[in-house]
């Protein structure tokens, strides 16, 4: 099992009725890494999430899980697999160690008092057990669905959405968590609309468009290929206006650039004609995957 891929979509096509939520998606997941899936709302995310689970069923092509036919062995392959959807379920009346086990269950295994709080350690949950879900807050039901999603020690986590509606602080919590759990070899499939989380936590992301996917690759390449940095040069004199194909603003002592990644101060100092002792003072700002995202998506509307 260790040398399949965690997962692997083949030719995937989803339909309700006459509208085509997936057109023919093919992607994977590798043993060990964050996968993030983005795109505006209506671009699939869900569906495909949906389906993976068998939630949902797929008007055609393949997605295995560790080399199992979800479509085939929906069973087989849940048990290979953890969930979390982006609605909190409450089930506000139980306590939060009764669910574990409840869940726990549901798989036919029968985790010990002991297995269960190590579990609710690890997820800083230890301390809520014996309180009601109602009693707790929305980060912490969030931390729980992971909880109960990680119960029968999945391979392959999904998350749908996983920090929405979190705030900052439990935001960067759940990101932390997300880290360990990939350092113990958990693969994760990551849907978001936030972009600095997929930055922060993907390995290689693929960029979805009316259920299309439009680019795949690591994260690095996209920021490299389809994002500018940002370059504001205080200068001690004020310049004449100037004219260069980077240049973005000029305001009295000020211009402001936006340069390839690989490109230098030195280099664009050379091409804009300025000495060093003119520069008073410089600042940066990397490229993002918010302007990957406006540039490979605006490519594709003028195509």
């Amino acid at each position: 099992m260790s040398q399949k891929k965690p997962l692997t979509v083949s030719n995937f096509t989803k339909r309700y009725g006459n509208f085509t939520a997936v057109k023919d998606l093919s992607f994977e997941i590798r043993p060990g890494e964050i996968f993030g899936l983005l795109g505006p709302n209506g671009a699939g995310k869900t569906s495909i999430i949906s389906t993976i689970m068998t939630l949902q069923k797929m008007t055609s092509g393949r997605i295995e899980i560790f080399g199992i036919d979800v479509a085939k062995k929906p069973k087989a392959a849940k048990k290979l697999s953890g969930y979390t959807p982006q609605e909190i379920v409450n089930h506000g009346f139980f306590r939060v160690e009764q669910i574990l086990k409840y869940h726990a269950n549901h798989y036919g295994l029968k985790k010990t008092k002991k297995e269960i709080e190590h579990l609710l350690k690890k997820l800083d949950l230890d301390s809520h057990k014996e309180k009601y879900v109602n009693q707790i807050s929305g980060g912490m039901k969030r931390r729980l669905m992971i909880a109960k999603a990680l119960i029968h020690e999945p391979k392959l986590l999904l998350l749908d959405e996983p920090t929405a509606g979190v705030d900052l602080e439990l935001r960067h919590s759940l990101w932390a968590l997300l880290h360990k759990l990939k350092t113990r070899g958990i693969s994760i499939l990551l849907t978001t609309h936030y972009l600095e989380e997929a930055e922060r936590l993907c390995d290689r992301v693929g960029i979805l468009k009316e259920g299309k996917l439009k680019q795949i690759d690591e994260v690095k390449n996209l920021l490299e290929e389809h994002s500018l940095k940002k370059v504001s040069l205080t200068l001690k004199n004020r310049l004449k206006e100037i004219k260069h194909p980077l240049l973005q603003s000029q305001e009295e002592d000020q211009l402001h650039f936006r340069i390839p990644p690989k490109m230098n101060i030195y280099e664009l100092l050379s091409q804009v004609g300025l000495p060093c002792e003119e520069i008073l003072d410089v600042k940066t700002q990397p490229g993002s995957l918010e302007d990957v995202m406006e540039n490979i998506l605006k490519k594709e509307e003028t195509r």
